[in-house]
């Protein structure tokens, strides 16, 4: 059984990370503030920004930092949207060599105002980092692109190492928690980027935490599973702020054990569940798990 907190104000000792510090951390925000460039490791307030990045792994988020759409739980800032930088594909891979990164992870904003949903940007990205960085992993984790399987074509043609699109939550909880977005279109998007690109494995990843069951949880990973996706990560919703959704509840690090051992029965080739876990978490070891020779 999900474990229930009183007060989720009150955070569990397993959620406490530490401060983010070191000299790969110190490096990798001074040339991101020099290149004007946006993590969501920062926007999105993400707890394992210190670890990730002195791992010499970041996440970098493309087309401006204001996004299209209000989700309940997102720290992004919401609003009308930026202009398209199409210079950003060269700083990003300008900034992936100058620290010598051995994965990269590229995101973006919902940009429901273009007509590829910024789709042209992203393939743009990776074309530049592996020109620049030719031994550089790279994974895309792309919104839902309004359902249009166009926009998905011209990712998937760039040929990221994983293509990643988080579900985010159990469909129940969709009105609250991804205003704009449907669990049927994701679904439909992450299996047509399998069957146009068979050999790209495909990831997606959900918060808990913020009402779900366990029976429901389970769904969307038979979902998943049916729908092809090979990665699966899961972790403890925290709430950015007073205006976001409330912490329904905290869940255990041993639920979160369970739920690993779930989804590696149903098939998932690489799972990655704990309070910490987020969609970048651990990327790089994913993509060499799903590299590996069998």
């Amino acid at each position: 059984m999900l474990v229930h907190i009183a007060s989720p104000s009150a955070r569990p000792k397993w959620l406490r990370a530490p401060a983010p510090a070191g000299q790969n951390y110190a490096a990798l925000k001074r040339l991101v503030q020099e290149l004007k460039l946006h993590t969501v490791c920062e926007s999105a307030a993400c707890p394992n920004v210190g670890e990730c990045w002195n791992q010499r792994t970041a996440t970098f988020m493309i087309l401006g930092n204001v996004c299209t759409r209000r989700c309940g739980f997102c720290a992004v800032q919401k609003g009308p949207p930026l202009p398209v930088d199409e210079d950003e594909p060269r700083r990003v891979a300008e900034a992936v060599a100058a620290l010598g990164l051995r994965f990269a992870v590229i995101t973006s904003v919902n940009r429901d105002d273009r007509r590829d949903g910024g789709a042209a940007l992203f393939a743009a990205t990776i074309r530049a980092i592996r020109e620049r960085v030719p031994g550089c992993g790279v994974e895309v984790l792309v919104p839902d692109f309004q359902g249009s399987h166009a926009a998905m074509e011209i990712v998937m043609d760039a040929r990221p190492d994983i293509l990643n699109h988080n579900t985010e939550t159990v469909p129940r909880l969709y009105r609250q928690v991804r205003l704009g977005a449907r669990y049927e279109r994701s679904l439909d998007m992450l299996a047509f980027a399998k069957r146009i690109g068979p050999e790209t494995p495909t990831k997606s990843g959900l918060m808990l935490g913020l009402g779900e069951t366990r029976a429901e949880v389970l769904q969307v990973l038979t979902d998943l599973r049916a729908h092809g996706v090979d990665i699966l990560t899961l972790g403890q919703y925290l709430r950015p702020s007073p205006k976001h959704l409330p912490i329904a509840r905290y869940v255990t690090p041993e639920e979160f054990g369970a739920f690993k051992r779930d989804a590696l029965a149903l098939g998932f080739g690489h799972v990655e569940s704990g309070p910490l876990v987020r969609s970048s978490y651990h990327a790089a070891a994913s993509a060499e798990t799903m590299s590996a020779p069998a």
